[in-house]
């Protein structure tokens, strides 16, 4: 048996008194936090679970958790978890189309949301015919669907005989490989999939945590991106939720993030690289420190070098440090790296085009470079690995590889692969290298390699030669034309720096001049001989800092056929 809900229901019995979550509020039109303890986030898991468990929600339901992150969502997604039900949880910055395709592919019996995610049910109640079971948290006006908050505070007066809200509520039984939720990629790079995790995997990742960082009971987190938090009071640490759009972390208000930093003493944060170059800026014009912040952690994209930089000599105290931890939903963490050692080992190599590094292996995993094949590969093909510094696709193996997609076969046999041992592979979709060190370097996604008649060409390494122009902001490399014929034309799409964009033909074309003479420059771009300007990239909406290079694509094309006079 393994259930993570354990893990939690452990760290609340030895530290109910403590705060689990600071939740934000608004009170009297001003900013504030109030208080939920370990002890009070046990009591409302219990209480959920009973709740649910007569309410109808058996072991096994996949149950749509739509709830911002707040009193709620720690205490119901333990309660299913000690239900042995299924979590499924959805992006809302997928748009309403996206999710609506989420929910269709998942068919959740039951669904647990705020209003405004009830609403769904009006728009598309065909995307909902799976679901037997509607609660609502927050005050509504959605006739019988059930208040689960109301219900709580009905049930905790009742005796214990008729099953009270404060009754401890047994762990159920799971297996350690079964399904513990079902968690949606961000759809960056084409429609979200359902991710299986199980309770084994949850395990794995806890204690990774806590081995590699030493996040414990004596922490404070500040997780911009919700789901964190989870992670963090399965740990016993405090969680402060900020007041922010968690859809739009580059457009954070700085002083959301510096204030509960300082109130609370937060020691770490996860955040999107987007995000911290906000905050960072401001903390540095302002000539602002973040003391007893120990850790930041920034994932999504790339962080850039001047970025560590920025946080490490201008915002965090000296002893302090910046993490990039490298991986993804189908399997976090892969690998992870310092900003000391990128500012003192790899950044130079990253700015001359040899990728991102991203750093070793995490304990319990394995790294290997296979040559790019776009198709499945039934089994895992033993000994084609490429040898250190030439680019391949990666593929990953360890206890926190998940071993599936939910409902879609296809995808499933297009990233999975077991090897002469029966042990599970997961192919990433990213390329990248090894060095000499062990250390694995990123050099983009699969997908958006530009495949030319002289050969592929991988987009962070392209990019960071022209971002080495002082007045480029962000660069991306897109393919116009046939790929499969491998005819494309690579496009280097720029986006300046705030006000150095060229509103001028003449500017423009001086602009471009520098570039391509940057390109021309090194190998790895001497081919690229056409360059077009954006003012902003459009991004996805979990991180905003993947470029959605699809898009880019189809918008380079319609320029590039107008500058060819098509």
């Amino acid at each position: 048996m393994l259930n993570i809900a354990e893990r939690f229901a452990a760290v609340a019995a030895a530290n109910a008194d403590k705060v689990a979550l600071w939740v934000p509020v608004k009170r009297r039109g001003r900013r504030d936090y109030l208080p939920q303890s370990f002890a009070e986030s046990a009591r409302k898991c219990d209480g959920y679970a009973h709740l649910l468990r007569r309410a109808g929600v058996e072991r096994g339901a996949k149950v749509l958790l739509m709830v911002r992150p707040g009193f709620d969502l720690v205490p119901l997604a333990f309660a299913l978890f000690k239900l042995g039900a299924v979590p499924v949880l959805i992006d809302p910055g997928l748009g309403v189309r996206g999710l609506l395709r989420a929910v269709r592919q998942v068919e959740p019996a039951a669904f647990i949301g705020i209003p405004a995610a009830h609403l769904l049910r009006l728009l598309s109640p065909a995307s909902f015919r799976a679901v037997r079971h509607f609660f609502v948290i927050g005050p509504h006006h959605l006739g019988a669907t059930r208040s689960l908050p109301r219900m709580l505070a009905e049930m905790r007066g009742k005796p214990l005989a008729e099953g009270s809200s404060w009754a401890p509520f047994p762990v159920a039984a799971t297996a350690p490989d079964e399904t513990a939720a079902i968690l949606f990629t961000s759809g960056s790079t084409g429609p979200a999939k359902g991710v299986v995790y199980t309770h084994r995997i949850f395990d794995a990742q806890v204690r990774l945590l806590h081995e590699a960082y030493g996040i414990g009971p004596g922490d404070c987190d500040l997780p911009c991106f919700p789901l964190f938090g989870l992670f963090s009071t399965a740990l016993g640490a405090t969680a402060v939720i900020p007041h922010m759009d968690f859809t739009r972390p580059a457009k954070v208000a700085p002083r959301a993030i510096v204030e509960p930093i300082r109130r609370f003493h937060v020691t770490y944060s996860f955040g999107s690289p987007a995000l911290w170059e906000t905050v960072g800026a401001w903390c540095a014009r302002r000539g602002e420190r973040l003391p007893g912040l120990r850790r930041i952690f920034m994932s999504g994209a790339p962080a850039p070098a001047a970025l560590h930089r920025l946080l490490l000599e201008q915002v965090l105290d000296p002893g302090a440090e910046t993490h990039t931890p490298y991986g993804a939903t189908e399997s976090l963490p892969v690998a992870d790296i310092t900003g000391h050692e990128v500012l003192a080992e790899t950044a130079a190599r990253t700015a001359q085009g040899a990728g991102t590094c991203v750093g070793r292996p995490v304990p319990g995993i394995e790294v290997r470079i296979l040559p790019i094949t776009d198709g499945p590969l039934p089994a895992y093909p033993e000994g084609a690995e490429l040898p250190p510094g030439e680019i391949g696709e990666i593929a990953v193996r360890g206890e926190v590889v998940t071993p599936a997609y939910y409902g879609l076969e296809e995808a499933t046999a297009l990233a999975k692969m077991r090897d002469a041992q029966g042990r599970l592979w997961h192919r990433i979709g990213d390329v990248g290298h090894l060095d000499a060190q062990g250390r694995l370097w990123f050099c983009g996604r699969k997908a958006h390699r530009v495949r030319t008649p002289h050969g592929p060409l991988f987009t962070i390494t392209c990019e960071a030669i022209f971002r080495n122009h002082p007045d480029v902001h962000r660069a991306a490399l897109v393919g116009v034309g046939d790929a499969a014929a491998a005819a494309q034309v690579p496009v280097m799409v720029i986006e300046p720096n705030p006000g150095r964009f060229p509103c001028t033909a003449r500017r423009r074309a001086e602009f471009a001049r520098q570039l391509l003479g940057l390109g021309a420059a090194s190998p790895v771009t001497a081919g690229i001989r056409q360059i077009f300007f954006r003012k902003a990239f459009p991004v996805d909406i979990r991180h905003n800092a993947k470029i959605r290079r699809e898009e880019l694509a189809l918008w380079a094309a319609a320029r590039l056929g107008r500058h060819r006079g098509g």
